[in-house]
């Protein structure tokens, strides 16, 4: 088995971050859980290129990759499975303003069908939120 290389991207508005939400096991048990938008980068594909095509399949947004911000290492086990990713970190933006006023966006996957809504960076700063990757938590409220 192999690492797994993604690209997810923050978008930001005001004290708000949108994050997708899903439900299920975790590494840190079962229940709630949130992570920015993105997916897979397929073989010869740019990590930023992922991105815009992540956003347009999954809520049907075009988005501006506005600025690289890191690669987290994300290492993690769920039911005795090891598993490995290795993510390129974007900040965006939606080219289409009025995607900011929308509450929630309804998230399409080939196996998932979900919600991602705009969480307070003060949840995610109190812990009130367990957020994926590892690593982007200290991100969002410290640098970003």
């Amino acid at each position: 088995m192999y690492p797994k290389a993604k690209s997810l991207g923050i978008i930001l508005k005001d004290e708000y971050v949108l994050l997708e939400q899903n439900y299920g096991k975790h590494s840190k048990g079962i229940g709630y859980y949130y992570r920015p938008i993105g997916g897979t980068i397929e073989f010869g594909e740019m990590s930023d290129d992922t991105l815009k095509r992540e956003f347009l399949e999954e809520i049907d947004a075009e988005i501006v990759v506005e600025e690289y911000i890191t690669c987290l290492e994300n290492t993690f086990e769920i039911d005795k499975k090891l598993g490995h990713e290795i993510i390129q970190l974007y900040i965006a933006s939606f080219k289409d303003e009025n995607l900011y006023d929308k509450k929630q966006f309804k998230v399409t996957d080939v196996n998932k069908n979900t919600i991602a809504q705009w969480i307070p960076l003060s949840e995610i700063k109190n812990e009130r939120t367990i957020l994926f990757p590892i690593g982007l938590k200290e991100l969002l409220v410290h640098s970003i």
